[in-house]
């Protein structure tokens, strides 16, 4: 998974939710090619539109593309359900735990008339056959079409965000950093491939000393802290 972060939220949410108000076409929200769709699909995190009984009635691309769906496959299910979350397997809302998650919590609270902005949630997922946890930043907000109370979700993927926040698997020898598939990766490309995140190397001026005794004095402390290379 990648990681998004919405640049502003409540500006996505106000458009938003004006062109859906003003959508004309009685259970179409959201016709190919309208402008509402344009800012739908240009959205770089996953947004659904739900409806009273929580079931999915419109979704953006970046959400097709997360979940490799074709939207009528997604539409009339529930968010858990599409997700493949472990805790919807009897059904999504139906287990117990459900009253805890945050997107059902969001869901409600916006057909109550609230919005709540990026709460953090942990969700357990089965990808690709196997159990994953995934961490998102959840927004609800409520709005009105053709009579009709809906809610607006967007989910940002910060995943691998809250992963470097925690502890790092890391070999003790080579320093390379196992991934969350199991896999053991050079630590440049570890941060280039999860952060966009580009190395430069140097030497501090303890390994210059011990690796080049005879230049350590000859070039000066700012350049041999990191623009010394042998």
């Amino acid at each position: 998974m990648e990681v998004y972060r919405m640049i502003s939220v409540s500006q996505i949410l106000s458009t938003a939710r004006r062109r859906l108000e003003r959508a004309t076409k009685p259970g179409e929200l959201c016709p190919d090619g309208s402008f509402y769709r344009i800012i739908l699909d240009t959205i770089p995190s996953p947004v659904f539109v739900t409806g009273e009984n929580m079931r999915i009635l419109d979704c953006n691309a970046r959400a097709r593309k997360l979940l490799s769906k074709e939207q009528t496959l997604m539409i009339d299910f529930r968010a858990g359900e599409v997700l493949h979350c472990l805790s919807a397997v009897e059904g999504c809302g139906k287990n117990p735990v459900c009253n805890e998650c945050v997107i059902h919590e969001g869901v409600i609270a916006a057909l109550r008339g609230k919005t709540e902005e990026r709460r953090k949630a942990k969700m357990r997922l089965l990808i690709d056959g196997e159990i994953k946890e995934a961490f998102f930043l959840v927004t609800t907000a409520p709005l009105r079409h053709n009579g009709r109370d809906l809610v607006l979700v967007i989910l940002e993927d910060i995943s691998e965000l809250t992963r470097l926040r925690t502890l790092l698997p890391i070999c003790a020898s080579c320093k390379k950093i196992r991934t969350y598939e199991d896999y053991w990766q050079s630590t440049d490309s570890y941060f280039n491939s999860t952060l966009g995140i580009n190395f430069s190397h140097g030497f501090c001026p303890e390994c210059l000393r011990k690796l080049y005794p005879q230049y350590a004095d000859k070039i000066p402390r700012a350049a041999g802290e990191g623009h010394f290379a042998g």
